[in-house]
């Protein structure tokens, strides 16, 4: 194994130990030093990193900026083990910031999606995604948290659903609501409920008995969404299956402010149930909603008038 190659095991297992999963990361370093050993290069330099994520020729400045941003992470752990690395600078090849907008579903809308259901083809299949939509708006989980949910994940006498590495690798404990526990029990139940392999212990199961896909999930909520009538509100913000985490998060907050809770506090809970790293992660929901936004503005205009 070359120095290099031996450099991007232990930078892997490094970040790896501290949570993070890197499995995108993995291969493109891995082709990226592919594309040095091309080229007989023994070191890291700026020129070699942005040869290579300019490849292919013409293809999207985000997708060659992310390509070097991978690079220069690994080439900054790496310059503390080989003086000679190069690191890309920060301003070379920039990318154009942009995230979208949220959708903010209403209860009404969730209501609506769940009742849709109802055209799905077999008895199952509505009972799987209005169950899956529920508990998606309720707990703000990711979809790929809820679809790799097994059976046994479901503590139905604690009322607690346990996430299992989840995004960074964390696992998580979910306090579920007494209706919650119920909808999930009650689906679990169901006579309909095509029999399952002894290794397949999903929770969420196809009407074949396998686990849920994501992208046919993603398909069967967006045909879920265009039924009930429910459109873009611009071209940054069109109704996605991952806003049902967004609006979860922006509701609870919401409640915060108008049940007189200390928001900070809430925002600490909220984090550690979202599943969140970065506590900063969560904060970014408050510029999610100008309503949310405004009743920051008026507890802080309190404050200070308070403090005056």
């Amino acid at each position: 194994m070359s120095a290099l190659r031996q450099a991007l095991a232990d930078y892997l297992a490094m970040r790896r130990a501290l949570g993070y999963t890197l499995a995108r990361s993995e291969k493109l370093l891995a082709q990226f030093l592919t594309y040095l050993e091309a080229q007989s290069e023994d070191h890291l330099t700026t020129k070699m990193a942005l040869a290579w994520a300019t490849l292919p020729a013409g293809a999207d400045r985000d997708w060659m900026s992310s390509r070097l941003s991978v690079v220069r992470a690994f080439a900054t752990h790496l310059r503390g083990l080989d003086p000679a690395t190069e690191v890309p600078p920060r301003d070379l090849l920039p990318g154009r910031s942009h995230r979208a907008t949220p959708y903010l579903y209403s209860e009404e809308d969730v209501i609506a999606l769940m009742t849709a259901t109802a055209a799905l083809r077999t008895p199952h299949r509505e009972a799987t995604y209005r169950t899956l939509i529920g508990l998606l708006a309720v707990t703000g989980m990711r979809i790929g948290e809820a679809i790799s949910l097994d059976r046994g994940d479901f503590n139905a006498g604690g009322g607690v659903l346990t996430i299992r590495l989840g995004k960074s690798g964390k696992s998580r404990e979910l306090p579920l609501h007494p209706s919650t526990v119920a909808a999930l029990g009650n689906y679990l139940r169901r006579r309909d409920r095509p029999r399952q392999r002894p290794d397949m212990p999903a929770l969420f199961i196809s009407p074949t008995g396998t686990r849920l896909l994501y992208t046919n999930v993603q398909n069967t909520f967006q045909k879920l969404v265009r039924r009930v009538g429910i459109t873009p509100r611009s071209a940054a913000c069109r109704p996605r299956l991952h806003d049902l985490r967004h609006a979860f998060a922006v509701r609870t907050l919401l409640n915060a402010y108008r049940d007189g809770s200390d928001p900070g506090r809430q925002l600490a809970l909220l984090s550690t149930y979202l599943g969140h790293v970065d506590p900063a992660k969560t904060y970014w929901y408050l510029s999610a909603a100008p309503e949310l936004l405004q009743l920051a503005g008026d507890r802080l205009e309190r404050q200070i008038g308070g403090g005056a």
